[in-house]
């Protein structure tokens, strides 16, 4: 049966969007929408390293997405000694904007590529797929429920599970024990042995040696680096980069005629840091997996943004949004490796198109950290300071930070509205930066950058269209 005609790159943003909740696996998250969306992304005119690419972009939306997140979400919550609904709440609005940034980028591949729509199959609208199952909706909110009760991650990770299981049974297409099993109509031992239960178990113990041999293998490389004072020392090294970079910004701004004052060599200095710090959270991720990325990192790299006075659930949430780029860097690059293997492309061309979908969204993190306006993003780091929060300020933080993610987008795909001329592709670019780096003057000047490139392509459009007969 037909269905409504539908772009098929939203399909896969919506869907990743919902699955990446529950899932917390970026390669969970890619191989199971991949398995089905892949199709309909050739069908629709995406390439098998475009399509690769945007299925590994949403999927790695999962790590970051509340309410399970990754593994090294868990180890925040240990590394600040707060709760894990901190954490899910600290993660709420950056998800929104990563899956906006893929979102807009899909947006635009479709005009400037000229993607076709298709139209799906729908057998079932989705009222009628939401009152057949609802139960599997419980997931998304099971362990917040168990966490807000007073019962512990572990705890509440293990109810929650144990409450999906149970229902589970509600249908027989999605049992994991079938029903047959308890009528007696299969063997007891084989058929049991065969049943979605145990094939769940096993995939959750692979899954857990792989996390355990990672998380030992990084905590000894904490504990030597913890144990010889490398950390610090190697924190004072990135400080005294930055704060040889940012004298000498400040005296080649200087000489331009810009007035040397001590606010800008801290802000200059900060930025540096921000900037060295991500580097080195990329480059220790291009040999580990995320957990291991963000232990070794939050030892090494946090300290230094703390110094400068960063609030710390703020420079743990930064390099925990860099450690993510290890899952599309290679040698590592697990998701788009997982999804060239779907599409048949070239693994390495597959990781670039990952990368061209998420740029914007991984410029977001500088917010948190540039300015404390910028934590607005992270709604104050807990419920308890939530309750004091200025609602307005992140408003505003937030939707200058979307604005800056579509600037940004536009720039590097070099199209808004129609295909941008050199100048304007420029302007959205810096206007991108601008907006991203949270202070009024940057966000006034970004603004104005953006309605007049708006306003330019409109002037072009309107020429360009045939005058009335």
């Amino acid at each position: 049966m037909g269905g409504k005609p539908s772009s098929a790159g939203r399909a896969v943003v919506l869907g990743s969007f919902l699955l990446g909740g529950p899932s917390g696996s970026g390669v969970a998250t890619t191989v199971t929408l991949g398995s089905v969306a892949y199709p309909l992304l050739a069908r629709s005119g995406y390439s098998k390293e475009a399509a690769g690419g945007l299925l590994a972009a949403g999927g790695l939306g999962a790590i970051i997405s509340p309410p399970v997140l990754g593994a090294a979400a868990f180890l925040i919550a240990e590394f600040l000694k707060i709760s894990y609904l901190d954490v899910i709440l600290m993660a709420t609005i950056p998800t929104l904007l990563f899956y906006l940034a893929i979102f807009i980028m899909v947006e635009i591949d479709a005009r400037k590529f000229g993607m076709r729509v298709i139209a799906l199959e729908k057998h079932h609208n989705a009222l009628q797929l939401a009152r057949r199952y609802w139960f599997h909706f419980v997931s998304l909110v099971a362990i917040v429920f168990f966490m807000l009760l007073g019962y512990s991650p572990i705890l509440s990770v293990f109810w929650a599970t144990v409450v999906t299981i149970v229902l589970a049974f509600l249908r027989s297409d999605s049992t994991l024990v079938p029903y047959d099993w308890f009528r007696g109509r299969m063997p007891w031992v084989r058929g049991f042995w065969e049943s979605g239960f145990i094939r769940a178990l096993e995939g959750g113990s692979v899954s857990v040696l792989t996390v355990a041999m990672t998380v030992a293998s990084a905590g000894i490389i904490v504990g030597v680096v913890t144990l010889t004072g490398l950390g610090l020392k190697f924190s004072a090294i990135v400080l005294a980069y930055a704060d040889s970079g940012a004298r000498g910004l400040v005296a080649f701004w200087t000489m331009l005629g810009v007035a040397d004052t001590p606010e800008l060599l801290r802000d200059m200095r900060l930025l540096l840091t921000a900037f060295y710090t991500s580097l080195i959270v990329w480059v220790v991720g291009l040999a580990v997996p995320v957990t291991a990325s963000y232990i070794i990192s939050a030892v090494i790299a946090a300290p230094a943004l703390i110094t400068l006075g960063v609030p710390d659930f703020a420079a743990h949430m930064f390099i925990f949004y860099y450690a993510v780029l290890s899952e599309v860097s290679p040698p590592t690059a697990l998701s788009p490796f997982a999804a060239a293997a779907i599409t048949g492309g070239g693994p390495y061309r597959t990781t670039l198109q990952c990368w061209k979908y998420t740029a914007p969204a991984f410029l977001v993190p500088f917010m948190f950290v540039l300015d404390p306006s910028g934590t607005g993003l992270l709604l104050t780091g807990s419920f308890k300071n939530l309750a004091q929060a200025n609602w307005l300020s992140i408003a505003e933080v937030t939707v200058t930070a979307a604005i800056g993610i579509a600037a940004l987008a536009g720039g590097l795909q070099g199209w808004l509205l129609r295909k941008t001329a050199g100048l304007e592709r420029w302007m959205l670019v810096i206007a991108g930066l601008m907006l991203v780096y949270p202070r009024a003057l940057f966000d006034m000047i970004g603004l104005v950058l953006v309605a007049a490139v708006v306003i330019m392509q409109k002037l072009r459009t309107e020429r360009a269209q045939p005058a009335p007969r």
